[in-house]
């Protein structure tokens, strides 16, 4: 069992950074590979990232490639989701979650937190 808690959300320009944190409990942490979603106002959940358990592999949606990057310390139970250079298309409660990276890729997950609101302004 996994519990979830994302934080870091909040205002922040289009261009600036900001940093999102998932704080997992639960001894199995290290043995996850987890991922990041978002999901905007009336749109579906997307994708937008996933870091594989050893910290050793990341894949990121085109949509974030080269701004984003995922990040994990496994001795603090921790992931990350750097943002750089947000746009106002960013905009989204964003979402961590743990899995495989297959069911990751496929928009799945085993265990999800409650997310936290992103909103970048122009």
């Amino acid at each position: 069992q996994v519990q979830l808690v994302e934080s870091g959300g909040g205002l922040v320009q289009a261009g600036g950074s900001l940093r999102l944190s998932c704080a997992a409990s639960g001894r199995t942490f290290s043995s996850y590979s987890m991922g990041w979603f978002r999901q905007a106002p009336g749109k579906e959940r997307e994708f937008v990232g996933y870091i594989s358990w050893r910290g050793d592999s990341t894949y990121y949606a085109d949509s974030v490639k080269g701004r984003f990057t995922i990040s994990r310390d496994n001795a603090k139970n921790t992931v990350y989701l750097q943002m750089n250079s947000p746009k106002p298309e960013d905009t989204a409660v964003y979402y961590c979650a743990a899995g495989t990276t297959r069911s990751l890729s496929r928009n799945m997950g085993d265990y999800w937190g409650k997310g936290t609101l992103v909103t970048v302004s122009s």
